[in-house]
């Protein structure tokens, strides 16, 4: 008896062999127009997928790879997490021609299908951006986050004096925490 392959069935596709485009190698070959990325530390999770919404790339990226990774693409939607280097990220990726929006966590977490971890959170922030009824939070410029951190050191001033006035006012009390 001689072995015969298998009937065609639904898991192979219409025509006649199955869809390898997740396993192109190149990002200059592929026709990306949403990407959603999940911004970590040192990997990044990429999550891209064509205008029928099919997935084209799942890759894990380091930070010293990112720039060369969205250099060869051609223009396309990004999506990030709004955090703490979004905003230099986004600053960035728009240098290179893309179109970049920042989405606040709470309104990507109702996308997560499975469990949370980087590559959900990519296809979750890719979805999300997607949606023409979701509200981005503005990309701020380089010299916004100075006006910030200004205001982040006069808080701890304010909060530092406050201390003290209230430690001066519990010595002349006659309270002794100390």
């Amino acid at each position: 008896m001689e072995w015969t392959p298998p009937p065609e069935t639904a898991s192979t596709c219409h025509s006649g062999g199955v869809d390898t485009a997740t396993e192109t190698k190149g990002a200059s070959i592929m026709k990306v127009t949403t990407l959603g990325i999940d911004l970590a530390k040192n990997l990044f999770a990429i999550h891209d997928v064509n205008e029928q919404g099919k997935v084209m790339l799942r890759k894990l990226l380091k930070r010293d790879q990112m720039a060369a990774f969205f250099a060869n693409l051609p223009p396309c939607l990004i999506g990030m997490e709004a955090c703490g280097s979004a905003h230099h990220w986004a600053r960035k990726l728009q240098e290179m021609g893309h179109t970049v929006r920042l989405i606040s966590p709470q309104f990507v977490k109702p996308y997560v299908k499975t469990n949370k971890n980087d590559a959900a959170d990519a296809e979750a922030i890719c979805e999300a951006v997607a949606r023409p009824n979701m509200r981005f939070v503005p990309i701020k410029h380089v010299e916004q986050h100075a006006v910030l951190s200004l205001h982040r050191v006069r808080q701890g001033f304010v909060k530092a004096r406050t201390a003290q006035a209230e430690v001066a006012l519990l010595v002349r009390t006659g309270f002794r925490y100390f």
